[in-house]
Order: C-alpha cells, then structure tokens, then sequence
C-alpha cells in the first residue's frame, strides 16, 4: 500500500530539472521555494508556479516580488 498522497509530492522538484531552468526574463539561476511551490528568480525578482508538477515558465504568469 502506498501511503504517499499528492499532497505529499506535489512540493518536490526534480533537482536536475531546475538545475537546467532559468529564468526567461534575466537569464539567470532560479531557486525551488516548497512552501509555496514556486520557482525564484532572484535577479528578475519574479516567482514562476508550478501546476501539477509542471513549471510555467511564462513571465506573464508569474508573480512580481516584493522588494
């Protein structure tokens, strides 16, 4: 019996995937945040979702940082 449920997994990032992702607006490094299951573009100061697993990579689609 499997007692993983999506919830569990739904906050995990493959860390060769994000180890290749960068961000489409600097170009630069982008960190995996868990608890909000989101990737952070530092530089761009720009956070990206992550739905379903799957990264949206779209600027107009991610959430702007606050200072």
């Amino acid at each position: 019996m499997n007692d993983t449920s999506p919830k569990d997994t739904a906050n995990v990032i493959d860390p060769k995937l994000l180890s290749v992702l960068i961000c489409p607006k600097s170009r630069g490094p982008l960190t995996f945040d868990k608890d909000k299951n989101e990737l952070i573009s530092k530089r761009a100061k720009l956070a990206y979702p992550i739905r379903e697993g799957v990264p949206i990579m779209l600027i107009e689609e991610a959430r702007v940082l606050e200072s």
